[in-house]
């Protein structure tokens, strides 16, 4: 059984054919599928499709880009969405430097903001980082959430070493198919055990599929490079990877 931990299924490439979406994804006994807000419209949205299937469960949060357009009250909304059964997280929320959506400032007061709420909260944290290492980690090792991910890790190994001393996980997408790059070596010293899966659907689709949507069907892929690259049997990585998801967003059995 795999759980794709970060899927953005209420984008108009998905919406429109769930059903088909999430029998494609049991056919390939993607189980579980955490569905990731990046705004206050996206989060009651992702809430909406987790109480359709059984299987899916939703964050709430404010995405670095989306920092600038979030209202004054956007923290009690959040909160407020957090208490829904099937809320599992707060974010996605970070740093991104890269594009620069919304003024650097404001993306960190919007994320330290939400962070400081989640380790009040002792609730778990997904946390996108784009060109932004240093600045991110250093408000993550400040505020010492109670768990946090790093979702589509693609920074470097020392970036990697200070994510995992700070206590993160590390989730990885289908850019570990996409040949030689850093997350080999990023893999290779990780702890199987601090690594989970996403897709980020419907982004990032992994070879053999490239140019493709992706969506969550598409998480075996993902995993059997890694557990190439840990030189592991995919369906240990499989039962390993989704143990970490269950524990870290608290899933059901």
């Amino acid at each position: 059984m795999y759980t794709d931990t970060h899927a953005h299924l209420y984008y108009d490439d998905l919406k429109d054919r769930l059903d088909s979406v999430m029998e494609r994804a049991r056919a390939a006994s993607v189980e579980r599928i955490i569905c990731v807000g990046t705004d206050l419209a996206s989060s009651r949205t992702s809430i909406s499709i987790a109480e359709r299937f059984d299987g899916v469960f939703a964050t709430a949060g404010v995405h670095p880009h989306d920092a600038k357009d979030a209202p004054e009250d956007y923290l009690s909304q959040v909160k407020e969405l957090l208490t829904h059964e099937k809320v599992v997280a707060v974010g996605e929320m970070g740093l991104d430097y890269f594009r620069n959506f919304s003024p650097p400032e404001q993306q960190r007061e919007v994320f330290r903001s939400q962070l400081e709420m989640a380790a009040e909260l002792e609730m778990p944290t997904v946390i996108h980082n784009r060109d932004a290492d240093d600045d991110l980690l250093k408000i993550v090792e400040e505020v010492s959430p109670s768990k946090a991910v790093l979702h589509c890790f693609s920074s470097d190994v020392p970036t990697a070493e200070r994510a995992l001393n700070a206590g993160c996980l590390l989730s990885f997408t289908g850019n570990v198919t996409f040949g030689k790059n850093s997350t080999e070596a990023v893999l290779e010293m990780t702890p199987v055990e601090r690594i989970m899966l996403e897709t980020d659907c419907p982004f990032m689709t992994p070879v053999p599929n490239r140019g493709k949507v992706n969506e969550p069907s598409n998480i075996p892929y993902i995993g059997q490079r890694i557990a190439e690259i840990k030189a592991m049997k995919l369906m240990e990585l499989a039962r390993i990877t989704s143990a970490t998801a269950q524990d870290f967003f608290g899933l059901p059995k």
